[in-house]
């Protein structure tokens, strides 16, 4: 069975080191437009995925769009592994607010786990760029995962039992 890949393949979008930019559901201001309709954005569709791609050691690449779900997805697993021991929804929303805010690798980074999936950025401009892009998608993921993780007070532990898989044997950061 073939991983999932994403449907906005099929539009075209600006690109920054190969990822496609896509207007997403937000309130976060950033590179991505906000998207005005009720449809699934980018970020909807890595949640939608997430635990059936993050079974998958290989991924073939079919667009820009593919390359950010491969980053969304790794950061979905490491939200789920950051508040994997926390017991309150406050001490999660703190710690997924902390993740998606803190110093990340870019392509080209010692440690980046995406080398040669995401090219390194060609200029220090293209740099900013992904960065200021990424973080808008960070905290947008991070909001919409406190409540996947959990269930009013209540974790999810379904969601937790994710915490020890690894897509595509990567992982971001720590």
């Amino acid at each position: 069975m073939p991983a999932y890949h994403s449907n906005f393949n099929q539009y075209e979008a600006m690109e920054v080191c190969g990822c496609g930019v896509y207007p997403i559901k937000t309130a976060i201001r950033g590179p991505a437009t906000v998207m005005t309709e009720a449809t699934p954005d980018i970020i909807d569709e890595t949640i939608e995925y997430f635990r059936a791609n993050v079974l998958f050691r290989n991924f073939e690449v079919k667009g820009p769009a593919d390359r950010l779900l491969i980053y969304l997805t790794l950061f979905v697993q490491q939200c789920i592994k950051r508040v994997e021991r926390t017991e309150k929804r406050a001490d999660a929303q703190k710690a997924l607010h902390t993740l998606a805010c803190e110093n990340f690798a870019l392509p080209g980074d010692a440690g980046f786990p995406l080398t040669g999936t995401i090219v390194a950025p060609a200029s220090r401009e293209e740099q900013d760029q992904l960065r200021a892009f990424w973080k808008q998608m960070r905290e947008e993921t991070s909001l919409r995962m406190l409540d996947r993780l959990f269930d009013g007070e209540t974790r999810n532990k379904w969601w937790m039992s994710f915490s020890k898989r690894k897509f595509m044997d990567r992982q971001l950061g720590s």
